[in-house]
């Protein structure tokens, strides 16, 4: 009998057991896969893996720039595979040593609830065994979702997964999806070769970032020759031969030609055959509905993560498995979901925290905002990589900073001091005050916060919106 039985060992559920073992519980993890997850496995890990490798054929591509005469080089996706092979191993047998060192049973099998107390756990032979705990927590991710299109199934379209695995670029890769899965497999594959195309059904891509900053990108990844159609619907896609045509309908209906569709339309919880109904579990459009302790319709079941259906972010899923288990425990910890951090790993990188100037408009809370460039910071400028800006959203009185917003280079990494300031609830002169190193990238963001206060040394004041 187990205090806790966790089901998926992703961010949200190996973070989850951990912290259970931590706080004295006996816990036991089921994984069909391998440890980490979707995210370590065929998600996160691995796509960061062939950006920076992507990135790496950018330096080549532009090493004339820095002075270093190149003259030639090629692309092997073979090798490019098998160091992400390794890089995901690493992490694989470094999650499986966590729970080894903190006392996590671990079982691989293929999970069903009996009763809302026992699980059968079916392995690859076959063999089922039953586990009982006191309580447990679902931690089962999500999978890739696949619109009803025509053609959908035809041979040479893909998904991420498969994707991810590629160990030779398409010549035209047709991407159906701006968002950031499409967004950052069109930058990868663009630097590996492929011609790009993006076809994305709303009026613009990222739609959940800053308007002006997506605006921006789109115009960066046409520079470099990703076609992007917004405000455009997939209507079918048919075979030719040994390609593809993707037919589209928008301000201008067309037949793209191409070798390889990825589809990156989003990702829909998994919960097929837990066996959920069978105990009650409640959904809400295929989600699992939680409370505020994250516990589902059904007492002593809980969820955590893109289950949920709430965020689908690995570091959202993590924070809320340790606050379910420390709330399992009598602690009151919650997670902010005012102020999670994203980033989307493209050319440039761009990252977001808190409110857009869409959201602070659709609120009617009046703003002003600061904003500050990269091209003219001295540590960009060595870089060579000055493309694009930070900008800090904050209340008109200055004493609360709504969000911060950045394209540019380290966006991913910058981000993290503004939410630093955001949970320390600082002012905007407070954070004004703060000493930056030079020469940094983040000076760009001590720049956009002097603007608010009309300090700027090295650029405009702020406007009110």
């Amino acid at each position: 009998m187990y205090d806790l039985i966790v089901i998926g060992a992703g961010p949200g559920g190996y973070v989850a057991a951990i912290r259970a073992a931590q706080l004295g519980m006996k816990t036991l993890v089921i994984e069909k896969d391998a440890p980490g997850g979707t995210c370590l496995n065929v998600g996160c890990i691995p796509a960061k893996t062939l950006y920076k490798d992507a990135q790496v054929v950018e330096y080549f591509a532009h090493a004339a720039d820095y002075g270093v005469v190149c003259d030639g080089f090629r692309t092997d996706l073979e090798l490019v595979q098998a160091r992400k092979r390794r890089v995901v191993e690493t992490l694989v047998n470094g999650v499986a040593h966590l729970f080894k060192a903190n006392g996590v049973d671990y079982v691989q099998g293929d999970a069903r609830f009996v009763s809302k107390d026992t699980l059968e756990v079916t392995d690859a032979q076959g063999k089922a065994l039953r586990y009982q705990a006191e309580r447990v927590l679902l931690a089962t991710g999500s999978k890739n979702a696949m619109p009803p299109v025509p053609g959908i199934q035809e041979q040479g379209v893909i998904t991420s997964r498969e994707a991810l695995s590629l160990e030779a670029a398409p010549k035209h890769l047709v991407i159906i999806g701006g968002g950031v899965i499409g967004i950052e497999f069109a930058g990868i594959y663009k630097a590996f070769g492929s011609e790009v195309t993006v076809i994305e059904l709303l009026p613009s891509i990222l739609p959940t970032m800053d308007g002006e900053l997506s605006k921006r990108l789109k115009a960066s990844l046409a520079k470099r020759g990703i076609r992007i159609l917004t405000a455009t619907k997939v209507e079918k896609i048919e075979k030719d031969g040994n390609a593809l045509k993707v037919a589209t309908a928008g301000a201008k209906a067309e037949s793209v030609a191409c070798d390889c569709v990825l589809v990156a339309v989003g990702r829909i919880p998994c919960t097929d055959g837990l066996g959920l109904e069978g105990i009650g579990v409640e959904l809400n459009r295929g989600a699992v509905r939680v409370d505020e302790n994250y516990q589902t319709s059904v007492p002593g079941v809980y969820a955590v993560g893109d289950v949920t259906g709430r965020v689908m972010l690995a570091h959202v899923a993590s924070a809320e498995g340790v606050a379910a288990v420390e709330r399992m425990q009598g602690m009151h910890t919650a997670v902010d979901y005012a102020q999670i951090p994203s980033a989307v790993f493209t050319f440039p990188e761009m990252a977001g925290i808190g409110l857009t100037e869409e959201q602070l408009k659709e609120k009617g809370l009046p703003y002003v905002a600061g904003k500050a460039t990269f091209s003219g910071n001295g540590k960009a400028l060595t870089m060579n990589d000055t493309e694009g800006m930070i900008k800090v959203l904050a209340s008109e009185d200055l004493s609360e900073i709504y969000g911060v917003h950045i394209l540019g280079p380290n966006a991913s990494d910058l981000i993290t001091e503004a939410a630093a300031a955001m949970h320390g609830m600082f002012t905007v002169e407070e954070v004004a005050q703060i000493m930056h190193g030079h020469p940094t990238l983040s000076e760009v963001f001590m720049e956009a916060v002097n603007g608010l206060l009309g300090k700027a040394i090295h650029g405009a004041a702020a406007r009110k919106k």
